[in-house]
Formats: structure tokens, sequence, C-alpha cells
């Protein structure tokens, strides 16, 4: 796989957990599959391949693959917006997280509770997701920028659905800290757009 393969799967993962956070927002569903792919890759500290970070498969975040592809090729009517700003601000808090060593150090003890939580409850429990938006609320929700997300307030007024949507956004960073480990910066999205098209295109039609 090549390092552009790579990085793209890494912004699909960013893009996956951005559109599924805007289901949640908008109507409180989720599509289990892809959750639950993106949840795991919270606690897979260790891969041995960018692909075995989403389950040895691009499958699970293949709509993430398919919105970076469709902003790849400025198709503004395959663009889904909010998804698109959700994915941004993921990459500029990923940045801001870096700097902060004693967060990250805070967040690996949280990842490390929520792993035993996933080993008794199972990857998609209530607890579970609870413990992951108390960790990304507890830490990332406290730095400059926050994400701000939209949709129908009698959905984001649910606490089940807040820790989704928090859990969610946690395993964006974890996707978006991945990219950056692999080279990725934000200018090659501009700078290197062809070589990305042709990698997630390459992935999608592989």
């Amino acid at each position: 796989m090549t390092s552009y393969q790579q990085q793209v799967l890494a912004l699909g993962g960013i893009f996956e957990a951005a559109l599924q956070v805007d289901k949640l927002a908008r109507s409180g569903q989720y599509s289990e599959g892809p959750v639950g792919c993106l949840i795991q890759s919270v606690i897979e500290r260790s891969p041995d391949s960018t692909l075995a970070v989403y389950g040895g498969s691009h499958h699970q975040i293949r709509g993430g693959l398919q919105a970076l592809e469709a902003m790849l090729e400025r198709d503004t009517a395959a663009l889904q917006r909010d998804a698109l700003r959700y994915s941004m601000n993921l990459m500029a808090l990923e940045r801001q997280l870096d700097k902060r060593e004693d967060m990250l150090e805070v967040l690996g003890q949280r990842l490390q509770q929520a792993e035993s939580q996933i080993n008794h409850f199972g990857l998609l429990h209530d607890n579970v997701m609870a413990s992951l938006g108390s960790a990304y609320q507890d830490t990332l929700s406290t730095l400059r920028m926050r994400i701000q997300v939209h949709g129908d307030m009698r959905y984001l007024q649910q606490p089940d659905v807040a820790n989704r949507i928090r859990a969610l956004l946690l395993a964006g960073i974890r996707s978006a800290r991945l990219w950056r480990q692999l080279g990725g910066h934000r200018w090659q999205l501009l700078l290197s757009r062809r070589k990305l098209l042709e990698a997630v295109s390459s992935i999608l039609n592989g």
C-alpha cells in the first residue's frame, strides 16, 4: 500500500466519523458497522498496518472515503457541508492536542479504562459510549477550539446521543492523529490533491 493510500485511509476515518456525527445529530440514528469500526480504532494502539486500524478492510469507512473523494473532486452536489466542517475541525483540534503532553497522558489512561469496559460490556454498549464521551469532554472539550455540532435539538439533548457524538469525535481525533503520523498535512489537501484523489479512487475501485 502506497503512502498516499495509507493517508487517505486515515482521512477516510476522519470523514466517516464526521458523517456519523452528522447523522446522529440530525436523526438520532447511526450505522452500526462503521461506528463499531471507528470505536474499535480508538483502542487499537499497536496495529500491524494502517488498514488494521479499521479492522483490516476499508469496507466500514467506505462512506468516509466517498465523502473525501467528493471533496477532492470539488463535487459540490455530493459534498455534505457539516460533515466536511467537522472533518476540518477535527484535524485542527488534533494539532492543538498534540501540543499537550499532559492531556495525551490523561487520554491514554481513559482509553485503557474504556478498553476494559469494552471487554466487559461490548463495543457499542451505552456504558462504553458514556466513558469515551466523558473522556472527550474532560480533555478535548477544554481546548480553546470547540467543535459545534448542529442538528435536531430533540436528539442533541439526549444524553446517550450526546455521548455517542463525543465518542465519535474522539474516534475522528484518533484518525486525524494517524493521518499526521503518516505524514499528512492540511496543505496536502490542496497541493497533493491529484495524488490523494488517485489513491482514494484506487482503494474504492480496488
